[in-house]
């Protein structure tokens, strides 16, 4: 509680002594650094007034509550500051109390952690103690290779091809992809996906580099063992520049259900599967006995993703909002009908950038795009994407981005990524949370030397990733 000076003789000896912090209005307030007051008290007009002038002080303070100054009268000072003591002494009490058994409680709750752990720990003891292996090989299909294959490399790049798995879901640990032929010139990623077709809610998602796939089998493994109901699993994988490893699929089924699939028609795909095999473990448990694995780049749990394009009707509209000083006699952003691409050609000064409006749904958190200098003798340049608010001033954003500034939180870029005539290049652009809102795609280039000669610079093969809820709201907020 505080008070004056002024009131400092009066209640001093009163029964609020020791609750008192005397306060002189003429200094700094210093006492904020060890006290919380909860109520002002004054024994005196004059004492009250220096007390509200003190509390002006406190204003600057947001996160504090206005604080009641309590004028207690003279004549009856003793016996209401006794049943003010009372009041503030009470409900520190019981607060303190109500503290200390949430304090013994939490106490306890870790106590129970500690002993839960203990028997996880003595549950998997047990397990290697008895050679009782924690993963197994459910399934199997093994690959089959034939003279008139065509191959699923540039499938992969224009769809994504979809295995069903023939096993339930619980206890699923991870699995294995086969691949027969793995280019030693290829730049990309494969994007690999597992959601469970009842709900559409996604597992996990694993970003590949060509690379780091070798020939033969190479396993997959889940954040931990599905459990809970038993559904059916979804498989699904692309790629996204360059040429990718080729898939190996397995020999004829007679079950559709099972065979691999695509959007597009391929004639690979009749009624074989891909070749792979399915590991299983204890439900809710981390596997650890897959050798060579990718753990997964991503946890999806709840979401369903899906891959989307952006319509050529939209392509088609691009916008020049180029931000340069030179303006050459040819048109340095159009969109090309027969190839789907967008040329954006640099300038020796400034930014090139084309905008197309509204094609990024919200939820997308993944952008992919393939960029080359379509000419033999076509000058280096840089390139990259941008993603504004439909509200957001274009141009003003790429002037903060070429000034060297900071763009606002509600933009995203994605780097700039140098290119020659000699080499295509991919962008991947990861978003940190999903977009929120629908939003804007800026392609953007500028050059990387005094010459932008034959640098015809064309963006192409955009594939978008957005995740979408399945859980409603209200269910997600109890979680």
């Amino acid at each position: 509680m505080l008070a004056s000076i002024r009131d400092q003789d009066a209640l001093e000896a009163s029964p609020l002594g020791d609750l008192l912090v005397f306060v002189d209005p003429e200094s700094d307030v210093e006492w904020l650094r060890s006290t919380f007051p909860l109520v002002g008290v004054a024994a005196s007009d004059a004492g009250g007034d220096d007390l509200r002038a003190a509390l002006k002080r406190l204003q600057k303070v947001r996160s504090l509550p206005d604080i009641p100054v309590v004028r207690l009268q003279e004549a009856a000072l003793a016996a209401e500051a006794g049943l003010a003591a009372q009041v503030i002494e009470g409900g520190l009490g019981r607060l303190s109390r109500h503290m200390a058994n949430v304090s013994t409680e939490l106490a306890m709750l870790r106590r129970e952690r500690e002993t839960l752990f203990e028997n996880y720990r003595a549950l998997e003891n047990a397990f290697h103690a008895r050679n009782w292996d924690t993963v197994s090989e459910v399934f199997s299909h093994e690959p089959s290779t034939d003279p008139k294959d065509q191959g699923l490399a540039t499938l992969l790049l224009q769809s994504e091809i979809e295995q069903l798995f023939p096993v339930s879901s619980y206890a699923v640990s991870g699995f294995a992809l086969h691949f027969r032929d793995i280019p030693t010139d290829g730049a990309g990623q494969l994007i690999v996906t597992l959601d469970y077709v009842e709900s559409g809610e996604g597992i996990a998602e694993w970003l590949i580099p060509y690379g780091s796939v070798t020939p033969g089998w190479n396993f997959f493994s889940l954040p931990k063992a599905c459990d809970g109901s038993h559904r059916t699993l979804r498989l699904k994988i692309s790629a996204s520049g360059g040429i990718p490893p080729e898939l190996s699929l397995g020999h004829v089924i007679a079950n559709e259900r099972y065979a691999a699939r695509a959007r597009l028609p391929h004639g690979d795909l009749d009624m074989r599967p891909l070749a792979f095999r399915i590991f299983t473990g204890l439900p809710g448990v981390r596997p650890t006995a897959l050798p060579n694995v990718f753990v997964p780049s991503a946890l999806i749990s709840g979401r369903k993703v899906e891959d989307y394009r952006l319509p050529v009707e939209l392509l088609r509209a691009i916008a020049n909002v180029s931000l340069s000083p030179i303006e050459p006699g040819f048109p340095t952003v159009r969109f090309l009908e027969l190839e789907d691409a967008i040329v954006c050609h640099p300038l020796s000064e400034g930014i090139t950038a084309g905008a197309v409006r509204r094609v990024v749904a919200p939820g997308t958190a993944r952008i992919s795009a393939r960029a080359v200098i379509d000419h033999p003798e076509g000058k280096p340049a840089t390139v990259g994407l941008m993603l504004v608010p439909l509200s957001a001033d274009v141009k003003g954003e790429i002037a903060t981005l070429a000034g060297g500034g900071e763009l606002p939180p509600t933009a995203f870029f994605s780097g700039w990524t140098d290119i020659t005539a000699a080499q295509p290049v991919d962008i991947n652009f990861m978003l940190e949370a999903p977009a929120p809102r629908t939003m804007d795609l800026v392609v953007l280039s500028k050059a990387t030397s005094n010459s932008v000669d034959f640098a015809w610079l064309k963006v192409f093969n955009f594939r978008l990733v957005k995740y979408l809820e399945t859980r409603p709201a209200r269910e997600r907020a109890d979680a």
